[in-house]
């Protein structure tokens, strides 16, 4: 079982206990599209209950052909097996204005990135895992993201991002890096232009027993932001972790176990040592009704019980209706009702 992001720790405990509760969540819509070229556009809006709305138009390209298995042959007692070279292309595509991906050989790709005036050159080695990908939001921010995956080392990921505000001219540039090995996973977040600062995290497992931690750090402060920890269980049929976040000041014990395969329980607990000595309780349960829809139900310890039902009408498709019920104010209005249509996974092209 390979080890977890420190984020993602106790991730099916709290995916039980927050998914699907649609009448908590804000309302969203997601189209996809998928070009033969492998080029995917996606369009996302999502309106939340003070009913502010924003969107988002993003297009993304994934090099495929790119690898370095362009040429290998293999012999065995049967005989000789040898796999063709595809041929070097070449393209120009104009993806706005802070970024254009200008052309590429059979060795290096090169991206111009403009910010502010200023030309960033790029050499990226032709190596499988290359995504470029360029959003534009209702905010006017313009995003390019370059991700390198498996290139640079086997189990690396890196990513770059840079912003654009043509308002305002402003700009941002951030790097994330993601290793990720059998028994290690470590992820470095550093924004480059304000700070600057560095956002780190890492676990280790051996056999299911997981730990980690994670720290924030501001260069030009020269001081620590933030720390967590977390320990943690993982097994095919449950899972247990604890964690300490806020600088080790909110504590949060989750546990999640699937009964069989139509029933999964969760149940979480949270103390503030700076809030008192309350611990706050949340239980969840869900029941698959059959292979395409099924019913969650949870309550917390002030008496706030939620439910939700969840169907697939068709592939792409996925209807969901939630309510909540304040069980200590039945006489009040204090209860939510909604119907959902959550986005769907895929659509067809």
């Amino acid at each position: 079982m390979s080890v977890p992001a420190f984020a993602d720790i106790s991730k099916s405990a709290n995916d039980l206990l927050n998914k699907d509760f649609y009448h908590l969540s804000a309302g969203t819509i997601e189209v996809k599209s998928n070009t033969p070229n492998n080029v995917a556009f996606k369009v996302t809006g999502k309106s939340s209950h003070d009913k502010a709305t924003s969107g988002a138009l993003e297009g993304k390209y994934s090099d495929k052909s790119l690898g370095k298995s362009t040429s290998t042959s293999s012999s065995t007692r049967r005989g000789h097996r040898k796999v063709s070279r595809p041929p070097p292309t070449r393209f120009s595509v104009s993806m706005g204005p802070i970024g254009m991906l200008s052309r590429r050989n059979r060795h290096s790709l090169d991206f111009i990135v403009l910010l502010d005036k200023q030309i960033a050159l790029l050499m990226l080695y032709r190596r499988a895992g290359l995504t470029l990908t360029q959003t534009w939001n209702t905010t006017n921010a313009l995003d390019t993201k370059i991700e390198l995956a498996d290139s640079l080392a086997k189990g690396l990921k890196a990513e770059t991002i840079f912003q654009f505000l043509p308002a305002t001219n402003n700009t941002g540039a951030k790097l994330n890096l993601t290793f990720k090995q059998s028994a290690f996973h470590g992820r470095a977040f550093f924004d480059l232009l304000k700070g600057p600062t560095a956002n780190v995290d890492a676990v280790i497992g051996h056999e299911g027993f997981l730990a980690g931690a994670s720290a924030g750090y501001n260069v030009q402060k020269a001081a620590v932001t933030g720390y967590s920890a977390a320990v943690g269980y993982v097994a095919p049929q449950y899972s247990a972790a604890i964690t300490a976040t806020d600088n080790l000041s909110v504590f949060a014990a989750s546990y999640y176990h699937k009964v069989n395969s139509q029933v999964e329980a969760s149940a979480k607990a949270v103390w503030n040592s700076k809030g008192g000595n309350a611990v706050g309780l949340e239980v969840a349960s869900k029941y698959r009704l059959d292979p395409v829809s099924f019913a969650k139900a949870k309550i917390n310890d002030r008496g706030v019980a939620a439910v939700a039902y969840n169907v697939l009408l068709r592939p792409g498709v996925t209807v969901g209706i939630g309510a909540s019920f304040d069980t200590q104010k039945i006489d009040q209005a204090t209860h939510k009702v909604r119907l959902d249509a959550p986005h769907p996974s895929k659509l067809p092209d």
